[in-house]
C-alpha cells in the first residue's frame, strides 16, 4: 500500500507523541494504532506493524532501567522465557483469526487490561493470603507463571495496552518498587513484541514503510 505525503507526516507525528507517551507512562499504542487504521491499513496488519514499531521504544526503555531490572535477576530468566513463549503463541493466534474476530476482540481486551490494572492490588492481597497456606503456595506460583505467559500472549496478539496489563501482572505478583516495575514491564514488552514481530514478519503481516515511520520516533 502506497502512502501520500500527508499520511506519512501523520504517521510521523503519531510516532513522536506515541514515543513520548511510552517513555513517560506507556500507552503510546493508543495513539499509533488508531493512526495506522486512519490511514487505511487493515486492522490485523496495522496491529502487526504497531507491534514492530513499538519494539524500539521497549528496548531502549529496558536499557534505561537496566540497573533496576538487575535487582530482580533471580526471576529474569523466567520472565524472559515466559514472555517469549507467550509472544509466539499470541502471534500465532493473530495469524489464524479473521479480521472480524480480531476487531470484535479489541474492546474486550482493553476492558480486561483496564480492570486488571484497577483491581491488581486487591487480587494480589487475596493471592498472598492464599499462598500462606502450605498446600496452596505452589498453586499460586503456577498461577502467576500462567498469568505472565498470558501477558506475553496478549502482547503477541494485540500490542496496544500491553504496558497496562504488564503492570497489572507485576501488581498481582506483589511488586511495589515502581522503577523496578517499569523496567520489568518494558522487558516483558520487549520479549513478547520482538518475537511476535519476527513471527509476523515471516508471515508478511507487518508493513515496512509504516513501521519505519513510527519506529523512527519511538
Amino acid at each position: 500500500m502506497l502512502l501520500d505525503l500527508s499520511q506519512i507526516a501523520l504517521l510521523f507525528i503519531a510516532g513522536v507523541f506515541g514515543g513520548v507517551l511510552n517513555s513517560v507512562a506507556g500507552g503510546g499504542s493508543f495513539i499509533t494504532f488508531p493512526t495506522l487504521l486512519f490511514v487505511g491499513i487493515p486492522p490485523i496488519v496495522a496491529n502487526a506493524t504497531n507491534t514492530f514499531a513499538a519494539c524500539a521504544g521497549y528496548l531502549s526503555g529496558t536499557y534505561a532501567f537496566r540497573r533496576e531490572v538487575l535487582k530482580d535477576r533471580g526471576n529474569l530468566l523466567k520472565v524472559v522465557l515466559l514472555s517469549i513463549a507467550g509472544g509466539i503463541s499470541g502471534s500465532y493466534l493473530l495469524i489464524i483469526v479473521s479480521e472480524q474476530q480480531f476487531v470484535s476482540a479489541i474492546p474486550w481486551l482493553l476492558l480486561f487490561a483496564t480492570l486488571l490494572f484497577i483491581f491488581g492490588d486487591r487480587i494480589n492481597a487475596r493471592l498472598q493470603a492464599v499462598s500462606n497456606h502450605r498446600n496452596l503456595g505452589g498453586l499460586v506460583a503456577f498461577g502467576l507463571a500462567l498469568f505472565l505467559f498470558l501477558v506475553g500472549v496478549f502482547g503477541g496478539f494485540f500490542n496496544a495496552g500491553l504496558g497496562v496489563i504488564g503492570l497489572s501482572y507485576l501488581a498481582v505478583a506483589g511488586y511495589k518498587d515502581i522503577n523496578l516495575m517499569n523496567g520489568l514491564k518494558l522487558l516483558i514488552s520487549t520479549c513478547a513484541s520482538a518475537i511476535a514481530s519476527y513471527c509476523l514478519f515471516l508471515m508478511g503481516l507487518s508493513t515496512g514503510l509504516q513501521a519505519s515511520q513510527l519506529c523512527s520516533e519511538h
